[in-house]
């Protein structure tokens, strides 16, 4: 999605970026000067390199002082299960491709400092840009913010944060670190936008975590937003209004009200069933990433895990986690959301995207390449010595394993095969792991939609995966400006797609899951529940939104407003059908200010 700007004809200047964070927040405009130095790359001689690389080991131990004096700073306890953000920047601070690639290229390319970190910045940058799944591409922004820090270091130029901010205001930056947001004083800052960034970058998980509105990605905020000017920010809907009239102001402060109402009546549905006004129950599980997730899915009461992504494990390092390291990642998760399962993801990437040691050569196009399962059945060592990490795993609370991207029987026959041998060797060992250990797969290709019966009969459990089914059923790159336009999960092929796998599933008595992005949205909880989904998976901040409407609908009437959704041709047209029989429906969730 790409920023715009637009005035209507009242006056309002409007922009339009990303809803990172929901909410409205009304307040004048803090423009944060805070852009990185351009760093300034010149040619040195032999004699000048030792003291270039001393420079740059200096800027490191003075933002490894930075990083942990902002860890020692923060108070909040909402914030403080976000701190492992902060462990990792100063990971990266130490990690072998950004030391020594800065140092070598210093030492052996004969330029300063800045010339070097540069370059190694770069190659990175090459390598995190080439990554298709948005949440991982994301994670470039670490090592971005630990890039400029160092820069700025080198420069000399001082950082600007937020505890400059002396009263409330809507901060308007070119982006806003982690470090940054870590410090927010929740009474001053009332919303953010920012130039550049993503709905999964930390910031925005941050934001999420403090419940302040946020916009990003609005490419010129910065540019076109004045100091003071008055802003309102919806975070819902990733529009700006700058300078609102009268009657626009009025608008938005009764849509806050309205908002602010329903985030606090949410807290009434935390600890009530997941189930229907008929009965009819949905077990609401939380998408994970990091063991520090861990206490706001509880706090949200979700029902186990969905989907754990294991790929940061293999990200920024010199050699892949070895079975010890992933056990104790595994296992800390498992004990902390015991009782309830947690389903972990084998590695859901392709080879130029891990650690060197195991690079492969760049492809063409690596969405239709050698990435998730058919990397993992290509390199077999890194594949089972994962599997053995997990049912290891398995001895210390519920656990199931999940396989991405499948595309034949013969790829589940694999892993299976795979697992029974790890299963073999853990009990030569004299290893405990669970036996009965569940076997589920990802359905995120038009392949596993055509042969989900036969894929039934092979496993434990479906989890769709809509971002990536919809991208590859319908030939769309969403992360492309010119099509983006088409992705919809509501298309008609998408609905038949998802018909056809629930009745697969339905048929064969196996659990059918979604954890892609359409999980948690909660205009479609009527559609899902009439296809037959058992398990909604999603970012646990969204579980009580998607659990209000579960808790006010009946399955019956889902049931028939499918049926009607499945006669009509075009997305647009299923779109609005939806939205208006949800609007006549539920006109305090859905008619004016959205949920």
């Amino acid at each position: 999605m790409t920023s715009s700007e637009k005035n209507n004809p009242a006056g309002d200047q409007i922009l339009i970026g990303i809803g990172a964070s929901p909410g409205i927040a009304i307040g004048p405009a803090y423009v944060l000067s805070g852009s990185c130095p351009v760093p300034v790359e010149r040619a040195i001689s032999a004699d000048e390199v030792e003291g270039e690389i001393a420079h740059f080991r200096q800027a490191l131990e003075l933002a490894r002082t930075q990083l942990r004096e902002v860890r020692a700073r923060v108070q909040d306890q909402t914030l403080a299960e976000h701190l492992y953000i902060i462990d990792t920047h100063l990971l990266i601070l130490d990690d072998e491709m950004l030391v020594g690639g800065t140092i070598t290229a210093i030492r052996e390319q004969f330029v300063n400092a800045e010339g070097g970190l540069r370059r190694t910045l770069q190659r990175f940058r090459t390598i995190f840009d080439s990554i298709e799944d948005e949440y991982l591409r994301e994670r470039r922004s670490d090592i971005d913010f630990v890039g400029n820090r160092l820069l700025r270091n080198l420069a000399g130029v001082a950082h600007h944060t937020l505890q400059q901010v002396v009263r409330p205001a809507v901060v308007v930056a070119h982006d806003l670190s982690p470090a940054d947001t870590l410090l927010i004083d929740r009474e001053l800052v009332t919303g953010f936008i920012t130039d550049v960034g993503g709905r999964t970058s930390h910031t925005a998980i941050l934001a999420r975590s403090l419940g302040i509105p946020a916009v990003v990605g609005l490419e010129s905020a910065t540019l076109l937003v004045p100091a003071d000017a008055p802003v309102i920010v919806d975070g819902s809907a990733g529009v700006v209004i700058v300078n609102p009239t009268e009657a626009t102001f009025r608008e938005y402060l009764g849509k806050k009200q309205v908002y602010d109402y329903r985030e606090r009546e949410l807290q009434a549905f935390r600890d009530l069933p997941p189930e229907t006004l008929d009965g009819h129950r949905l077990t609401l599980r939380v998408n994970l990433e990091l063991a520090d997730d861990v206490p706001q899915a509880l706090a949200n009461r979700a029902e186990g895990v969905g989907l754990y992504r294991t790929e940061f494990l293999y990200m920024n390092r010199s050699a892949p986690p070895s079975e010890g390291e992933q056990l104790a990642i595994y296992r800390e998760i498992v004990e902390r959301m015991a009782p309830q399962p947690v389903t972990i993801r084998t590695l859901d990437v392709g080879g130029d995207k891990l650690v060197s040691e195991i690079n492969l050569a760049g492809e063409a196009n690596p969405a239709l390449g050698l990435r998730a399962i058919r990397f993992s059945l290509k390199e077999v060592r890194l594949f089972r010595t994962q599997l053995r990490a997990i049912l290891r795993a398995s001895a210390h609370g519920k656990v199931r394993l999940l396989l991405p991207m499948i595309s034949g029987v013969a790829e589940v026959r694999a892993c299976r095969d795979h697992l029974e041998q790890a299963k073999a060797e853990l009990r030569q060992e004299g290893l405990p792991f669970d036996p009965a250990l569940p076997l589920g797969i990802m359905i995120e290709t038009p392949a596993a939609v055509f042969i989900a019966e036969l894929l039934a009969r092979e496993c434990d459990f479906f989890s769709v995966g809509t971002n990536d089914l919809i991208q590859y059923a319908l030939a769309i790159d969403r992360g492309n400006e010119h099509v983006a336009y088409l992705y919809n999960p509501l298309h008609p092929a998408i609905l038949r797609a998802l018909g056809q796998t629930c009745s697969a599933g339905r048929k064969a008595g196996i659990a059918v899951g979604m954890c892609g992005e359409m999980a948690a949205d909660p205009m479609c909880v009527p559609v899902l529940l009439a296809l037959g989904f058992n398990e909604l998976s999603m970012n646990a901040v969204e579980i009580p939104r998607v659990k209000r409407v579960l808790r006010q609908v009946r399955h019956a009437d889902g049931v028939r407003l499918l049926e009607r959704l499945m006669q009509l041709p075009t997305a647009r047209e299923v779109s609005e059908c939806l939205e208006t029989e949800m609007a006549r429906r539920f006109p305090e969730l859905f008619a004016r200010f959205g949920l």
